[in-house]
């Protein structure tokens, strides 16, 4: 019998994800023995931080009840209450519909493939989360990115995504806070966005994952808050907020006028009720934690802060590094005076076992050169991972 090999499709060869790829390396580095300090992966419960009891109880709650069977496709009316609330507050009182999903990625990803056919594209900011361009290689998307201001802390540039529109263009991703930068969008870029979208009937995908993670004492202003005609999907969940990330629980939010996004939501909602449902019991949990105790919020923001000051303070220290102040989020994109930030985080890894993310897993302009840390590791695991990036990039820079 021919032996004949079964080829995969085409559009998985350009899927990679640089956060995870980089756990490869770090497997058979570890298994020589040498300590590993993990900066790259964004699970807080990896670190020292707790999902709240109360968010937890309550799936624990919904399980004994045995609510163990499938959910509504769009979710319980509980949650989706809840979610409706928290919006309310947030200043999103014109919702056409709200769905509850499995993680906000599969939310974002319902939501493309609703929208978008192959050949047409959708405005991805760069750098940006690499979930948006795997999506866009399965869905045989045309790759359109537009550029993050480096020099004006990392603000979307405005003129580069007017220049990147074209008749083929149906959306635009904004990550805010974002990652991998934290930068947190100003309310006047907000509103320039929005003018783009209403004069080029664009979907603005608003990715507020991170909405609760704001540092100094900054409140983030949600874009579908700012107009009530603007086509929006506000994108959530309880993976950074309310530190859950393995209950896979998230949330999308459609706001806008039903005359121009009935025929969309529909759209979305045939996938949703092909998929089944979302996870069911954790769906109590949305009630819990967005209607019960916020106080963690207060605590987990303070030790960001502080973990981000140690990061910007270290950081500064090593010539050839510069990095713009984090707003939000926990993470940072410090600039680095190489040639390949790839081969750099691998020779790093082997060296030091400090685990981080090349720049060019989030996407960056040509000739710009980064690297994505995670700021969620207990003080003395920063301060010993600067000290060796310090060491070793001076090593590097004389080879």
């Amino acid at each position: 019998m021919t032996e004949r090999k079964i080829l995969p499709a085409n559009k998985t060869k350009n899927v990679t994800y640089a956060i995870r790829d980089i756990v490869v390396l770090a497997e058979q580095v570890a298994k020589s023995g040498k300590e590993l300090l993990y900066l790259n992966i964004g699970d807080p419960n990896v670190y020292d931080f707790i999902t709240p009891k109360h968010v937890v109880d309550s799936t624990y709650k919904a399980m004994a009840e045995n609510r163990n069977g499938y959910a509504p496709s769009s979710g319980i009316k509980a949650a989706v209450k809840a979610i409706e609330t928290d919006a309310a507050q947030k200043g999103i009182d014109n919702i056409l519909d709200i769905f509850v999903t499995t993680g906000a990625s599969e939310a974002i990803e319902i939501c493309l493939t609703a929208l978008l056919n192959p050949g047409e594209n959708f405005l991805m900011p760069t750098p940006g989360y690499p979930l948006y361009t795997a999506v866009q290689s399965k869905l045989d998307l045309v790759p359109n990115p537009y550029y993050m201001d480096e020099s004006k802390g990392w603000q979307p540039d405005i003129e580069d995504i007017k220049s990147k529109i074209n008749d083929k263009t149906r959306a635009i991703v904004l990550i805010n806070p974002n990652n991998p930068t934290g930068a947190v969008c100003k309310k006047e870029i907000l509103e320039q966005i929005i003018d783009l979208a209403l004069e080029h009937n664009l979907v603005i995908f608003a990715d507020e994952i991170y909405d609760k993670l704001m540092f100094d004492g900054k409140k983030l202003v949600s874009i579908a808050s700012l107009n009530k005609d603007v086509s929006c999907i506000t994108f959530s969940g309880l993976s950074k907020n309310y530190l859950a990330p393995g209950f896979r629980i998230g949330w999308g939010i459609v706001s806008g006028r039903q005359s121009v996004m009935g025929e969309y939501v529909e759209a979305i909602n045939k996938l949703l009720r092909a998929r089944v449902s979302a996870n069911h019991p954790e769906q109590y949990s949305i009630v819990s934690a967005l209607n019960g105790d916020q106080s963690h919020l207060a605590e987990v923001n303070l030790r960001l802060e502080r973990r981000r000051d140690i990061t910007m303070n270290l950081l500064a220290t090593i010539p050839g590094i510069s990095l713009v102040q984090p707003e939000g989020a926990f993470y940072a994109f410090p600039s680095i005076d190489v040639d390949d930030d790839a081969n750099f985080c691998r020779e790093l890894l082997k060296e030091t076992g400090v685990v981080v993310v090349p720049g060019s897993g989030f996407g960056q302009k040509p000739g710009s050169q980064h690297f994505r840390i995670v700021i969620l590791p207990p003080e003395e695991i920063l301060e010993k991972a600067f000290r060796y990036i310090g060491e070793f990039y001076q090593k590097y820079k004389n080879r």
